[in-house]
């Protein structure tokens, strides 16, 4: 029934859609096995992409060629450009997004890309034989080979569902848990542990009094996240509003925490510290009198609302009747109450840098499965893991990214030395290089070796060089346009900052804090005529990149010191039994996680720089 593929994918979440999209463009055949067809590319939990460090990995998913930003324009209600009072190493693009579209898009986007093939089941088990896996087995009793395997289980993996005192199977409402692969991995020799993370309340938009909310509209000029010309920005955009809860909605949703499933030890998992249920923050902060909530809308059309900030897994009753005492929600008719979901993953210190395992030749997980939580952080590992899968099968080098060379790379980083005790989630501060790492040259930085892999096509290329060669002439423009102080004087008074002695050059100019790209075309006619056709995100990027260089070059000249240690190969073989003076923890650590370099091996929790000044010392023998 089946021929043997190339890659097989289970699981059709933002994962599984980025790494069957991955493999199949690189040129091998690719199967995306799912539960339901009808559910592929579901935003389970808010219909947003994108924010503080989460928008530079869409940037850097679409840089590399993958699909995560085509289809969050394609399906976008707001944009918004997150930290714009802050340096724009911070900024950070996030959309509103049609939840509906969304799922339609990623569909049709996949229904559209050759090599892949789709099948609707569950899958039971992999195939293994000699520490390799060969295939899967579904729950039919199909065997299915494949030259590498993906798994991208989601929440899905012995899913439960808590809802105050109820508690049932399944993946995400309405859909039954995946069972058999976490007992299978576990006899293998996988460690395993469970998580928990919670979704709110929907309610009908048509009973909420939106005047007494906040508006809170997109940008005024919206942009977009694919550097691709394949879509354009949003003409036409859909408010979101926040209101706030108050002490009586605390003392309301109290009353039911003696049957809460968090507090009475019926969910044994983790949650997510940075996105808690409201249950969670009125107990954790019970000096604070309200909490932000944000009314998203779901869609251009539905009046389906997600009440974000309002996460919970409180008996149903006591969740209305609390929303009920909030600004607007008086009259509020719930379409289903929220919930709380445990599951299982892996601990991803289990992995390679690769995503592989290193348990299992050719197997490879992507997506919460190891740990984390969020769209973009499972969307950005999906990538990387069909990547590599693909070239595994195609008996080609794999392929990694430093944390120097993206958030992406923080990120597997992070996962597979540091592991994780609660739900990932990305955050600018876990970037030391952040400067290098900004949203707006995630092209510049990744498109080339996206068009390298096959991945980004050659439009792509074509357009990153273009901008790349625009930036290089707007630079020059800058640094030998000069203004007099008759021409610039007003202007910089006006601006609040220092007029001029004698002629300066427009670089000098646009490094002054009060000073940015759109003052300078009112001093200068020159640098009108050189601008008048060009883009405003060249325009800016071309302003970031003069007025931050020095930071830039600070931060280039640290990474390439640090780049010593990532050079230091380790074999995967080498014995740490045979290396006198390394601490117990250093070597049992070592051993239990096989770092591929000394970078990656200082990066370790338990590792000292003596135990790295050892290896260094041994290594250099």
């Amino acid at each position: 029934m089946f021929a043997e593929y190339d890659v097989i994918v289970v699981g059709a979440g933002h994962a599984g859609c980025e790494a069957a999209h991955a493999a199949a463009t690189m040129g091998s055949t690719t199967l995306l096995i799912t539960m339901n067809m009808n559910t592929i590319a579901h935003m389970s939990c808010n219909p947003a992409m994108g924010g503080v460090a989460k928008g530079q990995i869409v940037r850097e998913i679409d840089a590399l060629g993958g699909m995560s930003g085509i289809i969050t324009d394609k399906s976008m209600i707001q944009f918004r450009m997150l930290n714009r009072s802050k340096g724009p190493a911070m900024w950070s693009p996030r959309t509103q997004n049609d939840r509906m579209r969304f799922a339609e898009e990623w569909r049709l986007a996949l229904e559209q890309t050759p090599n892949l093939d789709f099948w609707q089941e569950m899958v039971s088990e992999i195939m293994v034989e000699n520490d390799t896996v060969i295939g899967v087995r579904t729950q039919l009793g199909i065997e299915i080979k494949a030259k590498t395997v993906v798994l991208t289980n989601g929440t899905f993996l012995n899913g439960l569902i808590h809802i105050g005192e109820k508690q049932f199977g399944g993946g995400r409402a309405g859909e039954r848990a995946a069972t058999g692969i976490t007992a299978q991995l576990e006899s293998l020799g996988f460690e395993t542990g469970r998580m928990k993370t919670g979704t709110p309340p929907r309610v009908d938009g048509r009973s909420l009094d939106w005047s007494k909310m906040t508006e809170q509209p997109g940008d005024e000029n919206p942009g977009k996240f694919s550097y691709s010309s394949e879509t354009t920005p949003l003409t036409e955009q859909r408010s979101c509003y926040i209101t706030y809860t108050n002490t009586t909605v605390h003392e309301i949703l109290e009353t039911g925490f003696d049957r809460s499933p968090m507090f009475n030890g019926r969910i044994q998992g983790l949650g997510p510290r940075y996105c808690p249920s409201i249950e969670d923050k009125i107990n954790r902060f019970a000096e604070r009198e309200r909490h932000q909530i944000f009314v998203e809308p779901e869609g251009w059309n539905t009046v389906e609302i997600y009440v974000n900030g309002f996460s919970t897994s409180l008996p149903e009753d006591v969740q209305y009747k609390a929303m009920t005492q909030i600004p607007g929600f008086e009259k509020a008719r719930m379409f289903r109450p929220g919930y709380a979901i445990e599951y299982d993953f892996f601990p991803p210190t289990q992995l390679q840098s690769t995503l592989e395992t290193m348990g299992i030749t050719n197997l490879y997980f992507a997506g919460q499965i190891n740990g984390t939580t969020g769209y973009e952080e499972a969307g950005c590992q999906g990538l990387m893991a069909g990547i590599n899968a693909s070239l595994r099968a195609q008996e080609k080098d794999p392929f990694i990214l430093t944390r120097s060379e993206a958030y992406i790379g923080v990120l597997i980083d992070d996962l597979i030395n540091k592991g994780t005790e609660e739900p990932y989630r990305m955050f600018t501060s876990r970037a030391e290089f952040r400067i290098l790492l900004r949203q707006d040259n995630a092209d510049l930085r990744l498109t080339e070796k996206g068009h390298t892999l096959g991945l980004a096509s050659n439009q792509r290329f074509l357009e990153m060089s273009t901008k790349a060669n625009a930036l290089d002439n707007l630079r020059k423009n800058l640094e030998t346009i000069s203004v007099t102080p008759a021409s610039a004087d007003p202007h910089l008074e006006a601006a609040g900052t220092n007029t001029l002695r004698e002629k300066t050059t427009l670089a000098k100019l646009i490094k002054r804090p009060q000073i940015n790209i759109g003052h300078l075309s009112a001093m200068s006619t020159d640098w009108q005529k050189a601008t008048e056709d060009t883009n405003q995100d060249i325009l800016e990027a071309a302003e970031i990149a003069i007025k931050y260089e020095d930071y830039i070059a600070r931060e280039q000249e640290l990474v390439n010191k640090i780049q010593g240690l990532e050079n230091h190969r380790i074999r995967q073989d080498f014995d740490y039994l045979r290396v006198k003076g390394l601490s117990s923890e250093a070597r049992e650590k070592l051993i239990k996680q096989r770092p591929e370099t000394l970078g990656q091996a200082s990066r370790i929790s338990g590792i000292s720089p003596a135990d790295i000044s050892i290896l260094l010392v041994y290594l250099g023998k």
